[in-house]
């Protein structure tokens, strides 16, 4: 079995890709909340990403960083240290986890590292400056890291639009917001976790060996057409 390494694995699409990996892997989650589920391939360790130290670990065949934030500010409410603290939870953790199991990862055949952006580094959205802003850094790391480690280690990112997490649960508080949600993507509808589980699931099999610096939109026509 591959083991499959996720920071963040406890909750939200994290959890979601912990539950469709566990069957057929050794899935190891390493977050700051013991997950509310158990199974005899995870193994958990309870983790602050930005102020301890990471596990060390025999074997990483994939390692996918979920953490991350949505701070939508008007750009002149944005204080600096607001910038900071996206940048340090998306960006630094990011990139000390992979640093921490690069030599893992060398270490095995077909490894791979799935990161998140998303569609607000595409599309310019009011209220996005923050968090556009350090996923657009996600991005120039994938294609770059690509780049540096091919062929033997893939990096790719997934770019989802809003998704039915605790992380956006600001944006889809009521019915009349998850309308309104609906209603602005073309295919009327936005995403729900088990849906980027699966397009995180192809992505780091065998069956994506030829997909590399890649940025995989998932975004339900909000970034691609009109209708």
């Amino acid at each position: 079995m591959k083991t499959i390494v996720i920071i963040g694995g406890s909750k939200g699409i994290g959890k979601a890709i912990s539950t469709v990996m566990l069957d057929e892997n050794c899935v190891i989650n390493i977050s700051r909340s013991q997950p509310e589920f158990s199974h005899r391939n995870l193994t958990h360790y309870n983790c602050d990403i930005l102020t301890d130290d990471l596990p060390n670990l025999e074997k990483v065949d994939t390692l996918i960083y979920c953490p991350g934030s949505i701070n939508l500010k008007p750009f002149e409410r944005l204080k600096i240290e607001d910038f900071k603290n996206d940048y340090e939870i998306n960006f630094i953790g990011a990139v000390k986890a992979i640093q921490k199991y690069l030599p893992n990862l060398k270490e095995t055949d077909n490894a791979n590292i799935l990161l998140f952006s998303t569609v607000a580094s595409k599309l310019g959205m009011p209220f996005h400056t923050s968090v556009a802003s350090v996923k657009s850094a996600i991005e120039g790391l994938v294609k770059s890291l690509a780049a540096e480690y091919a062929p033997k280690i893939r990096i790719n990112a997934i770019a989802p639009t809003v998704t039915d997490t605790t992380l956006a649960a600001k944006l889809l508080r009521n019915d009349r917001q998850k309308e309104q949600m609906i209603e602005r993507h073309p295919l009327k509808k936005y995403l729900n976790p088990e849906e980027v589980a699966q397009m995180a699931v192809f992505l780091i099999s065998d069956k994506a060996a030829s997909m590399s610096g890649q940025i995989f939109e998932m975004d339900c026509g909000i970034t691609s057409f009109k209708n």
